[in-house]
């Protein structure tokens, strides 16, 4: 990394599940749920919002990198509705202000994904949400959201624009999960090395950000940012209304096929 040091400590963003630690000009964050397969409750979201905002306010702080535990980058968000944190996710009036995505999008600080291992719905989000995705040859993508009858707001917005409309409709219809050589093909990360050469790629990326002129690179990021689509919230919130949702989350927590209202 770059030779200036930085005294930065994370904060505590509200979840024992998200490790956070500053090394050198870099905010590193680890997922570490792994008995859930690093499935996202509120309380995780909440606390990735919490650090691309406390870390566009240092400074000293070129990037930050989001990485998972063991085979587990990100499954997705937890269908069982737990919460570390239940009285202050009640605060929110708005479900969605936990998501962190707009908040990585907006946050001046680059954001590297770094997907070393299943990444899945809401995981497959935040990678699209990040700046700059290398994965391991491990990894393996997927976008299930309709088999549980909930519309992805956030996946219906990045997920064309980074593959492509037609792999983007595979993608969805199908539930296919595909591999990190076939992600990287189709543009869905920008590259892909050998598992164990992961850290040290990553390392490199990051020492190469920290070359360039932070304003600059603020610049183009929000210039990039600015071409996306808006995300339509008002998909998941017309879904949360009909019996279709529900269905969908009953039969995956009860683990049988659902029974489709008609």
């Amino acid at each position: 990394m770059a030779d200036t040091e930085t005294t930065l400590v994370a904060p505590d963003f509200g979840t024992r599940y998200v490790v956070a630690e500053v090394r050198g000009r870099v905010l590193h964050l680890r997922i570490d749920r792994t008995e859930r397969r690093n499935s996202f409750t509120q309380d995780m979201y909440r606390a990735l919002k919490r650090a691309a905002v406390w870390a566009d306010s240092q400074a000293d702080l070129d990037a930050v990198c989001l990485t998972g535990t063991d085979e587990w980058f990100g499954a997705g968000g937890d269908m069982g509705g737990r919460a570390e944190d239940t009285d202050g996710l009640a605060v929110e009036w708005d479900s969605t202000e936990q998501f962190p995505f707009r908040h990585i999008e907006r946050c001046r600080k680059l954001w590297v994904a770094k997907v070393n291992g299943l990444c899945h719905a809401g995981g497959l989000d935040l990678t699209l949400c990040c700046d700059i995705a290398v994965a391991s040859d491990r990894a393996r993508f997927r976008v299930p959201e309709l088999l549980r009858g909930i519309p992805d707001p956030f996946m219906s917005a990045r997920l064309a624009e980074a593959v492509g409309l037609a792999r983007a409709r595979y993608l969805f219809f199908t539930a296919a999960e595909i591999t990190a050589p076939e992600a990287e093909a189709m543009g869905l990360v920008g590259k892909v090395v050998p598992h164990d050469e992961l850290d040290a790629h990553v390392e490199w990326v990051l020492e190469q950000v920290a070359l360039t002129g932070p304003q600059a690179r603020a610049d183009v990021k929000r210039d990039l940012n600015a071409r996306l689509p808006a995300m339509d919230y008002g998909l998941f919130f017309r879904a949360i209304e009909r019996p279709e949702m529900r269905e969908g989350l009953d039969s995956f927590l009860q683990k049988r096929p659902p029974e489709w209202p008609r």
